[in-house]
This record gives structure tokens, C-alpha cells and sequence, in this order.
């Protein structure tokens, strides 16, 4: 394993709150975001390791990375557990996000994942 980072981007120009949101990888590794606002059209490094937060990069804080550089999907869900969005790589890649980004059912684009 090395190490494992994800791109948030915020598509529409309103800022967005992002507490308690969740991104996941497929081991079930979860970070969940505390007191963090995505502004608008604006994104995000989400890295597994140590380092000093910041507007544009988060760290979750693991001693020992996780995610797989070969094949992985990062699972984006709201502060509710609904899915927003997912970015999968590697050999089962099905072509990254759907539709950029966005809840499933149809409701507003706003936040997306990029690996």
C-alpha cells in the first residue's frame, strides 16, 4: 500500500459544509470530516497520512497508509449516509464518477470525487 489521496470538488459557486460527511475506501476505512467548508468552485486533497490541515488539504491522520494505489473506489456520503459520489481506479475502474458528481437520486451536483 502507499499512499492514498482523493480530490473533493465543489462544482457550484455556494460554499459547502462538509460535517460529518464521510469518504471511504473499499477495506472500510472511513475519515469523517469535523468543521470543514468546501467553498465554492473550489477542491480539496483528502491524504490518508499525517500533515497540517488546511483550506485545500485534509489529512486523516493514519500512521500507516491506507488504499490501494492499483485499485481502490473512494465512497463520498453526506452527513445523512447517502451516497453523493464514488471514483473507482484500477482493474475493476468502472469509469469513475457518475455524471461528475452528485446524489444519486437525482437531487443537486455539488460536491465530487477524483482520484
Amino acid at each position: 500500500m502507499t499512499a492514498f489521496w482523493v480530490d473533493l470538488s465543489n462544482t457550484i459557486r455556494r460554499a459547502m459544509n462538509l460535517d460529518g460527511w464521510t469518504l471511504s475506501d473499499e477495506a472500510g476505512h472511513t475519515y469523517t470530516f469535523r468543521h470543514f467548508r468546501l467553498e465554492g468552485r473550489s477542491n480539496v486533497w483528502v491524504h490518508t497520512g499525517e500533515g497540517r490541515d488546511s483550506r485545500t488539504d485534509v489529512y486523516q491522520g493514519w500512521r500507516n497508509y491506507v488504499g490501494n494505489n492499483d485499485h481502490d473506489t473512494a465512497t463520498l456520503r453526506n452527513d445523512r449516509g447517502r451516497f453523493v459520489d464514488d471514483e473507482s481506479w484500477g482493474y475493476h475502474d468502472r469509469g469513475g464518477d457518475r455524471n461528475g458528481c452528485g446524489d444519486r437520486d437525482g437531487g443537486e451536483r455539488h460536491v465530487g470525487v477524483r482520484r
